[in-house]
């Protein structure tokens, strides 16, 4: 497996195919990825959709399975994708080569015609990494832990179309905060920095940046303005007064209903996640590419 420092030269024995669900975008990539990957000698476990896409299907590994064995993990898919990936494999913290075959693919910005030539660079050992932090969600009732989850982009508390605004204190590190009234809450990484907390009006963060965006959802008081916080904090939302309905959801993709005493817990996770980039691709032309930054 790779080190935390990422792919070596010479060092990808072995990948993960790990892939979105809509199978027929997939079979039709896989089999040139898989011929080009078996020309360098390299092995290749599969998720169960790139392992149907071949008669007869070919052998197919959970992530748990393939997480110790590889030195890479090709996602092909969208942002979407990538975000289960990341949280699928965050113990791994094997690169990953995230393949766009979404729609805007801010995160998954390589693009199909560039993969092949950015695979060689990575066998050669000439790719760059991107490090990205990850936040730890813990949901805390009764004073116990009942769940725990890891997140790329974010930690959303929000209430439900019909119910009134939500009341909570926020506490960092022990110290209270505030009070908050409003629809929710995006705690935030840099990563996350441009989707759910831009559209709320967060401000965008440099992804490699160790730091939480904190980021009220239609707030009810002046005071509760977008806010930056070192990475290094734990934050504690406390919902003793909760009366409404309201949800905890990570990276939009996993949901836990709140009760009334419910507490949650936000800090720094012991994981990471490591990005493959082109040498050429900065940060600043996907703002440019994506965002059309700077356009009228």
């Amino acid at each position: 497996m790779a080190s935390q420092g990422g792919v070596r030269r010479g060092s990808v024995k072995s990948v993960g195919i790990f892939c979105k669900p809509r199978k027929d975008e997939i079979c039709s990539v896989l089999p040139r990825m898989l011929e080009w990957l078996r020309q360098r000698n390299v092995k290749i476990y599969f998720d169960a959709v790139s392992a149907s896409c071949f008669k007869p299907a070919a052998k197919e590994s959970t992530p748990e399975e393939m997480a110790p064995n590889i030195d890479l993990l090709i996602v092909l898919g969208g942002d979407g994708t990538l975000l289960g990936a990341a949280r699928r494999f965050a113990e791994c913290e094997a690169p990953i080569l995230a393949i766009n075959l979404g729609g805007m693919g801010f995160m998954t910005s390589v693009t199909l015609d560039e993969a092949f030539p950015l695979l060689e660079d990575v066998l050669a050992g000439r790719h760059r990494l991107s490090p990205r932090m990850m936040l730890r969600a813990e949901l805390l009732r009764d004073g116990k832990v009942l769940q725990e989850q890891q997140a790329l982009n974010d930690a959303v508390v929000a209430k439900t179309a019909l119910s009134r605004i939500l009341d909570f204190d926020l506490s960092v590190n022990g110290e209270f905060l505030g009070h908050y009234r409003a629809d929710g809450l995006i705690v935030s990484t840099p990563t996350g920095s441009t989707a759910y907390s831009l559209a709320a009006g967060g401000p965008i963060l440099y992804p490699v940046l160790q730091a939480f965006v904190l980021t009220p959802i239609c707030p009810h008081m002046l005071t509760n303005r977008p806010l930056v916080l070192p990475d290094s904090v734990r934050l504690e939302l406390d919902f003793s007064a909760l009366e409404e309905q309201a949800y905890l959801t990570l990276d939009g993709q996993i949901g836990y209903e709140l009760k009334r005493g419910d507490h949650i817990a936000i800090s720094k996770s012991p994981h990471r996640v490591l990005l493959v980039r082109p040498q050429e691709q900065t940060y600043y032309k996907v703002l440019r590419n994506k965002l059309r930054w700077g356009q009228r």
